[in-house]
């Protein structure tokens, strides 16, 4: 299954498709809707990491818990999800928003959705179009249907113990405990391999090939049950899908070291 739409292609399908800016900085929250604001591909709207695909942050569960079910599906609606729409995501952070919205929304059960490859920057380096305006609110009939078997708790992983195989996506100073500048206490959870998220693509936020994912993941392929988190659970979702141009099937741990390090803080 292809899971990437190019510039040129999409600049074919504008009108015809659903199409969502995820653009976000954890370092500044408000500058990705800046941003939007400043200029986005026309007809898109903008989905807010921490407003619309998360819900809030409690003591455990980790920075961005699931969205609200209803909440996600609502704005959806408004944007003309239907059942049998194509929705188009991109961002400007090597997929690590956008594939974090990819793959909400088939988790929340529509499967129809593309990633732009090269995001906001591949798109005006194509000649795309760029646009100001928010588009019109619209009426679409989508409704959830959870893939509630995606996804592991905290609970779940210390109850499977070495049954699992478990992928952590952030970077080697993190996985490490060498530093950790977001949350408050560093390390990785015991067991834990470490396959940093961005290695899924070129600097310039493009894929690799398909050898280079399937290069990637030689030394697991053999394994069974892979969990994948990463602080939050939105960067992991870069190596689902590089998991997944593999054929291999994995499942993420929402909450993330950010969830799992809440239960060690006395």
């Amino acid at each position: 299954m292809n899971h990437f739409i190019t510039s040129e292609q999409l600049k074919t399908q504008l009108g015809k498709v659903v199409i969502f800016d995820c653009r976000f900085n954890l370092m500044n929250k408000t500058l990705g809707s800046e941003q939007y604001r400043a200029g986005h591909i026309p007809g898109a709207y903008f989905l807010d990491l921490e407003k619309d695909l998360s819900s809030d942050v409690q003591t455990h569960g980790g920075r961005h818990p699931l969205p609200d079910v209803e909440s996600l599906s609502r704005k959806l609606r408004t944007a003309g999800v239907n059942q049998l729409s194509t929705i188009v995501v991109y961002d400007d952070s090597r997929m690590g928003y956008a594939a974090h919205a990819w793959w909400l929304l088939r988790y929340f059960g529509h499967q129809q959705v593309l990633i732009l490859d090269g995001g906001f920057t591949g798109w005006t380096a194509a000649g795309g179009a760029i646009d100001r305006r928010e588009p019109t609110v619209k009426n679409g009939n989508f409704k959830a249907n959870l893939q509630q078997d995606w996804i592991l708790n905290r609970e779940d992983i210390l109850e499977a113990g070495p049954a699992i195989t478990l992928i952590d996506s952030r970077e080697g100073k993190r996985y490490r405990g060498e530093e950790e500048p977001v949350d408050p206490i560093a390390g990785h959870i015991p067991g834990a391999l470490n396959y940093f998220w961005q290695d899924a693509t070129t600097e310039q936020g493009f894929i690799k090939s398909d050898e280079a994912q399937h290069q990637r993941w030689a030394e697991v392929t053999e394994r069974d049950n892979l969990v994948v988190y990463c602080g939050s659970g939105v960067t992991a979702c870069v190596n689902l899908l590089s998991l997944e141009m593999c054929g291999i099937k994995a499942k993420l741990y929402p909450g993330s070291w950010s969830d799992w390090c809440s239960y060690l803080q006395k």
